[in-house]
């Protein structure tokens, strides 16, 4: 396993002992190949400093006075990680053989109430962005250059997480993200459920199965707090009830201590998913897909978006998507759809009413998009969606200022500040290799 760029945190005395606590890590350790072997596990601190150590294939280590792993811009030193180090020694004909295998391993607790998100016991807000795995040299997949740059541009930016829209990422990606504290809402590939038909229990099997590789690949990683199942189904549809139930049932049965959502863009009434997800996530895009140029309804339209949700299902809420194409360089006053103003002045309509609702039970908003990326080619799409607030080649436009100059400002009043805490034991999702 490549964690990818080193991690620079000493174990200083900035957690101070009131702010420590006694953590959890369950393992569970898989072998192949022997049924005689000896198992010694070990749980090491940034220093190096051996901090709780078991035997057998499976158990669960105590850390007493445990760094958290906390989220970037949550706490002065985020992304706190041990490292779990397993050693086997098998008895073969040739005689012992020693394997070793490490895995970075984080400590933290993830929970949802009817109105917050809390990590670690303390309310979270997702100030962030959807992305894509996308470039116009290498175009769609992973590179190494280019995910350093655009984690830099995230930090730049105040974004303290991201959804892995509408794939999972490589796993570099997420063990970036567990170096540099980015939270992750992962995403199966359930995208483009628009059909009856897509609602078959052939579909729902494979999507089962999805699901349990999804997890199975990323439950270590504790920069990812939550599962999204699927993006944008037609949710409304009789046979999606039934999918939806038993889908994020299976997800929770696989992975307890993490809550499940969906991406809808469904109607509140309709929409027959909703009721099984531990967080709404919603997408619109008032002004752009309708009411073209009218920016003045946004306030009214979002505002009455959120009490609907809000009031029929008394569960948080995320705007998980919105936005405006825009063409870099192309300026209107007043505002028109595709200029730079009109970008900027939707997003601050969507700010006002935001404002108001993380007041009370919205808890994140994920901007459409990151960066440009390249589409199909129609007459809807000039050279792909440009409702990035960089350009494909990375260059900010004038969104992504504004949206640096909110989330700087968000960071800051939301910033874990060091109150005291009880100690208690808490935990994380079980290790296993």
């Amino acid at each position: 396993m490549d964690p990818g760029p080193g991690h620079e945190s000493g174990a200083e005395d900035w957690q101070r002992p009131l702010l420590r606590h006694c953590g959890l890590v369950n393992y569970k350790v898989f072998v192949q190949g022997s049924e005689h072997f000896q198992l010694e596990v070990r749980l090491l601190d940034e220093e190096g400093k051996v901090v709780a150590q078991g035997t057998g294939d499976q158990g669960q280590l105590q850390v007493p006075s445990a760094y958290l792993w906390w989220p970037y811009l949550m706490h002065e030193h985020p992304a706190y990680l041990y490292s779990l180090e397993v050693r086997l020694t098998a008895q073969t004909e040739a005689g012992p053989v020693s394997d070793f295998y490490a895995l970075p391993v984080g400590i933290r607790t993830v929970a949802v109430t009817e109105n917050q998100f809390l990590i670690n016991g303390k309310p979270f807000y997702f100030h962030g962005v959807n992305k894509h795995e996308d470039a116009d040299i290498r175009g769609k997949g992973f590179d190494w250059p280019l995910l350093v740059k655009d984690f830099n541009l995230l930090r730049w930016l105040g974004a303290n997480s991201f959804r892995t829209s509408h794939y999972p990422y490589a796993e570099e990606v997420m063990q970036l993200c567990d170096r540099y504290g980015i939270v992750v809402i992962d995403e199966s590939p359930g995208v483009g459920i628009v059909l009856t038909q897509s609602y078959s229990n052939v579909s729902l099997q494979h999507h089962l199965e999805v699901m349990e590789e999804l997890v199975r690949r990323d439950k270590n990683h504790p920069a990812v707090v939550m599962w999204s199942v699927a993006n944008e189904p037609a949710s409304y549809l009789k046979p999606a009830g039934y999918y939806f139930k038993t889908l994020i049932a299976h997800t929770k049965d696989l992975d307890p201590s993490r809550p499940v959502t969906f991406v809808t863009n469904s109607n509140y009434e309709a929409d027959l998913g909703a009721p099984y997800v531990d967080v709404i996530c919603v997408n619109s895009y008032y002004s752009w897909y309708q009411d073209y140029g009218h920016m003045e309804v946004i306030q009214l339209q979002l505002a009455t978006q959120f009490e609907k949700w809000y009031r029929t299902y008394q569960k948080p809420i995320i705007q998980s998507e919105y936005g405006a194409e825009t063409i870099a360089g192309f300026h209107q006053d007043p505002p028109l759809m595709f200029s730079e103003e009109y970008q900027k002045g939707l997003l601050e309509q969507y700010h006002l009413v935001l404002d108001q609702k993380r007041k009370e039970y919205v808890v994140g908003e994920l901007i459409w998009n990151f960066a440009d990326f390249m589409t199909d080619q129609s007459p809807q799409r000039a050279m792909g969606n440009k409702k990035g607030i960089f350009t494909r080649q990375r260059q900010p436009k004038g969104a992504a200022f504004l949206l640096r100059e909110r989330y700087w400002k968000l960071a800051n009043e939301t910033r874990y500040h060091g109150s005291a805490v009880k100690s208690q034991c808490v935990g994380n999702s079980p290790f296993t290799f």
